[in-house]
């Protein structure tokens, strides 16, 4: 059975960094597509930044220039480095994998706040 395991959420103050990390556990494959969702509270849960295998990314707009995604497809790994961060971006973030099934995590909450 294949999981998304993620880490790396926690407080940090505004203009901060953290690094998000999530695992695909169980899958002999790598995936075609892993990215990061976010979902904030009485808000729908939305895309952040997704990365195909041959490195192909995109974000939303919001995030542009202050977060980067990358991955390591041995390690059916990836990972959301987040700078600049803003109050805003408090949410919980979900790990996303896709291989002709959707895939999710269970999430790690993202709070941004002096």
């Amino acid at each position: 059975q294949v999981q998304l395991v993620e880490s790396g959420g926690g407080l940090v103050q505004p203009g901060g960094s953290l690094r998000l990390s999530c695992v695909g556990a169980g899958s002999i494959f790598t995936f075609e597509d892993m990215g990061w969702y976010r979902q904030a509270p009485g808000k729908e849960r939305e895309a952040v930044a997704s990365i195909a295998t041959d490195g192909t990314s995109h974000y939303r707009d919001s995030v542009k220039g202050r977060f980067t995604i990358s991955r390591d497809n041995a390690k059916n790994t990836i990972y959301l480095q987040m700078n600049s961060l803003k109050s805003e971006d408090t949410a919980v973030y979900y790990c996303h994998a896709y291989d002709g099934i959707n895939y999710w995590g269970r999430g790690t909450l993202v709070t941004v706040s002096s």
